[in-house]
């Protein structure tokens, strides 16, 4: 008996299921053809995905320049429509953010995180924060930070001058404990405790990989997130994530003990926090207010996205001004005639400083932290002539439209001038973009804005800055957007200087 049959079966089988693998991988790339939209072949599973190991901008800059101001790439299977357009960012961010383009990517594939729902929920939660980042708020924060900026020269004052410095290893304990204070009131001076269990975990949590194969599978195959989230799988540090769920669950708890006279972000959300905790599955959602899991959650973003994005801002500033003498001296010139010896030091006074403005926008426009924007379209609209289809993710490539030489007069080099109070109308608002824009912009702006320039101008009241062998000039920066090298200064005492 001859058993080619059964092992015919057994092929036709396989090759089906490669077939239908293959078809899996390669249903969406379709996506930007059909709509007459250039853009970079994409591969099967991955899309477009393994251009980033280039670079991420130096992608964006490259399909900037091929295919003119709008085209599409896929990560993985997700199809993005990259636009650079100007009057298309203006209507993306701000005509019709609400109406449309409210909500960023879905990491869920859970069918009840729908648009509407997405978009109640979000209005609800910013409601309810916004309160915290007004001037009076800020204004209560202002002695906290000055405490940490104080501790902050005096651990660089024990120093050796001679050695050059990391300085994301400086700056980056004074973000956390301002942070930690300002939103807990809590005291973790990781400034002199580098192995206080924040720190580690903190550093261990924003240790991510793009191409980490557990992220690369989520990409390729959506739903399998549900499953390992079931498993206890998570693309972060779990231990990490336990640990500040517990930290903050116990401020939180201590919170509610003792409230009185407390200016801080738990407090303001303890003090709007709502019962329940399962608002997301239904439409009917309060206008204002937080449940236990979001007061938990919030926190928890506010410690990583306060301490990560304004540490690798003042490091990025710290360099560009080190690494260009000229617009150092004229900065240590404005705190030198606005700041005295002696001279109170207060929240008014320090938000009057135009140059050091001007050098955080210059140096947040040559190197934004967040390099792209997204927004997910609610329904199918056509902007300047372009079909966008409904559940659509737009991506705004910010580094791009920072390096536009159309947009910028030597857009490759440092000149805070750029943003002088005179030049500055002649900037479009809708090309520099390192907050974001319009009603969906950085909830805590001010509040980043805050704690840079109040560092800033500390430090430079009793230090300047020199490159040393160990700075990397020009700057280098690996696929994720980070240095390729840690940035590295030598920090002079100016007293010291000045008897040179």
């Amino acid at each position: 008996m001859i058993d080619l049959p059964a092992l015919s079966v057994t092929w036709t089988l396989v090759l089906l299921v490669i077939t239908l693998l293959f078809i899996y991988g390669v249903w969406p790339h379709g996506f930007f053809k059909k709509l007459g939209i250039p853009g970079p072949r994409p591969w099967p599973f991955f899309g477009t995905l393994l251009s980033y190991t280039k670079g991420l901008c130096n992608f964006d800059m490259e399909c900037a320049m091929k295919y003119g101001k709008v085209w599409g790439i896929y990560d993985g299977r997700l199809p993005i429509l990259m636009v650079t357009d100007l009057e298309m960012i203006k209507v993306i961010l701000v005509k019709e953010c609400y109406s449309n383009f409210i909500n960023r990517r879905v990491s869920s594939p859970k069918p009840k995180h729908n648009a509407v729902k997405i978009t109640i929920l979000w209005k609800r939660m910013r409601s309810t924060l916004s309160p915290y980042f007004t001037s009076g708020r800020l204004k209560e924060i202002f002695p906290i930070a000055v405490t940490h900026a104080d501790r902050f020269i005096k651990n660089m004052q024990k120093k050796d001058n001679e050695q050059p410095v990391t300085v994301k290893e400086v700056v980056g304990p004074y973000s956390l404990d301002v942070v930690t204070s300002s939103s807990f009131s809590v005291d973790i001076d990781s400034i002199n405790n580098a192995d206080d269990p924040f720190v580690t975990n903190i550093k261990k949590f924003i240790q991510f990989n793009m191409f980490n194969p557990l992220f690369l599978l989520i990409l390729l195959f959506p739903s399998i997130a549900i499953i390992l989230k079931k498993m206890g799988v998570t693309l972060f540090s779990k231990s990490s994530m336990d640990f500040f769920y517990s930290a903050v669950k116990k401020i939180k708890d201590e919170h509610n003990k003792e409230s009185d006279g407390r200016v801080d972000f738990l407090q303001l959300m303890l003090q709007n926090q709502i019962p329940g905790d399962h608002f997301e599955d239904t439409d009917e959602q309060p206008a204002k207010g937080l449940t236990d899991h979001e007061i938990l959650s919030q926190s928890l973003v506010f410690i990583l996205g306060g301490y990560e994005t304004t540490s690798t801002t003042l490091t990025y500033l710290l360099y560009n001004l080190a690494t260009n003498p000229d617009c150092l001296e004229k900065l240590l010139e404005e705190i030198d005639t606005n700041f005295p010896p002696d001279t109170p030091f207060t929240y008014d006074a320090l938000m009057k400083i135009d140059y050091l403005e001007m050098a955080i926008n210059e140096s947040m426009r040559l190197l934004p932290t967040a390099p792209r924007l997204e927004r997910s379209s609610k329904k199918t609209v056509e902007i300047n002539g372009v079909t966008i289809p409904k559940d659509t993710l737009v991506g705004i490539p910010v580094y791009v439209l920072c390096r536009d030489p159309q947009l910028w007069e030597s857009p490759d080099e440092f000149r805070p001038e750029r943003f002088s109070p005179e030049s500055k109308s002649e900037i479009n608002q809708y090309a520099f973009l390192p907050f974001g824009l319009g009603p969906r912009n950085c909830i805590g702006m001010r509040y980043a804005q805050l704690i840079m320039k109040l560092l800033v101008v500390k430090l430079l009241q009793n230090f300047s800055m020199e490159t040393c062998k160990e700075t990397q000039i020009p700057l280098e920066m690996n696929a994720a957007f980070q240095p390729k090298v840690p940035i590295t200064l030598k920090f002079i005492p100016r007293s010291h200087k000045a008897k040179q």
